[in-house]
């Protein structure tokens, strides 16, 4: 199967599971797991924070950061397409009782000015506006990179109006490789920040929050308090200390690839291009022109053993390419792509 569906499709290479099977491990909880511990260190060192926390997953770590960031009732304001906004079951307001303030930027990446006019200090009948959260590289964007200078423009509103900043970083370590900035020059501009382990990075599970020592302290509470606590987690964490060694410089190929793949899609009768161009490994596309449906393209595709994020009944569809995906593969399934639309 080549699943192209997300870059969660990944799975560990036989090394990084040789690697997994031999780490030390110890309580995490009891902060005496050497495994997570190192993690930790690598992730806080890489964004330019103070400390990290490894926590199951990445809806989580946003879940905790909006319920430390923001108190119960205020606003956060964030991009209409991104992950907390439409896929996280309603977690900011479940989990952190948070107002949501969507806007929409082209591709994800929305302006100070385009947000000025949403924040308010609060009154008796208003929420406060107190947290900004962005999504690098965004997803329903198309994998955009967020510009550096964007960045230090809302961290400049934000410490106007006395606010904080989150990103979600998901896939920054995408954004690392196709800019060349460090992670630590994005994380800069945000109060917190977290990494995927289970993307791009390929490992099995996780992903790793990072904030000032006072923000982790609470964030330690939240983790428990929601049921992320997991002993000797040193066995899937060392999948991610193996990711962060080996497989971030390869994530060029991925960014490659998925210019290979929409490179060739464009070629066919009836697909369109969308929310490019591309920067990094998501590609959009639409086959409205060529009489199909998302549902129906997967469903014939399928027979070709090809896979894609669909949208059911809409037109569009999501390509994301991955360790698991080779030229060879994307090659293939544009071939697929192009005998579904014939």
């Amino acid at each position: 199967m080549i699943d192209l569906s997300s870059d969660t499709a990944t799975r560990p290479t036989s090394e990084m599971r040789r690697f997994m099977a031999k780490a030390p491990v110890g309580d995490e909880q009891l902060r005496e797991d050497p495994t997570v511990n190192e993690l930790q260190e690598m992730v806080a060192e890489l964004t330019g924070k103070e400390a990290a926390l490894f926590l199951p997953s990445g809806t989580m770590c946003n879940g905790i950061a909006y319920s430390v960031l923001a108190r119960r009732g205020e606003a956060v304001i964030l991009d209409r397409d991104s992950h907390p906004n439409r896929y996280e079951a309603g977690g900011p307001a479940w989990l952190a009782s948070v107002m949501l303030r969507p806007v929409e930027g082209p591709r994800g990446v929305f302006t100070a000015e385009q947000i000025r006019p949403l924040l308010h200090p609060g009154s008796p009948h208003t929420s406060r506006t107190s947290l900004i959260s962005v999504e690098n590289t965004t997803n329903g964007g198309g994998g955009k990179v967020w510009p550096l200078e964007g960045l230090a423009e809302l961290r400049a509103l934000a410490d106007e109006h006395g606010m904080k900043v989150h990103m979600d970083g998901a896939r920054l370590m995408n954004a690392v490789v196709a800019s060349g900035h460090p992670a630590a020059a994005f994380a800069a501009h945000v109060d917190t920040v977290w990494i995927d382990l289970s993307k791009g990075l390929g490992a099995p599970v996780g992903a790793v929050l990072a904030g000032s020592a006072a923000f982790i302290e609470e964030a330690r509470l939240l983790k428990h308090l929601f049921g992320g606590a997991m002993r000797q987690a040193g066995i899937i964490a060392a999948g991610g200390v193996y990711a962060f060694r080996h497989h971030v410089d390869r994530l060029a190929e991925d960014h490659a690839n998925a210019r290979l793949l929409a490179d060739g899609l464009a070629t066919i009768p009836g697909v369109r291009l969308e929310r490019g161009p591309v920067e990094t490994n998501i590609v959009f596309f639409d086959v409205g022109e060529a009489g199909l449906t998302a549902g129906e393209l997967e469903q014939r595709i399928s027979e070709h053993g090809v896979r894609f994020g669909g949208r059911g009944s809409t037109t569009l569809l999501r390509a994301v390419t991955h360790l698991d995906v080779s030229r060879e593969g994307c090659e293939r399934a544009v071939e697929a792509v192009r005998k579904a639309c014939a």
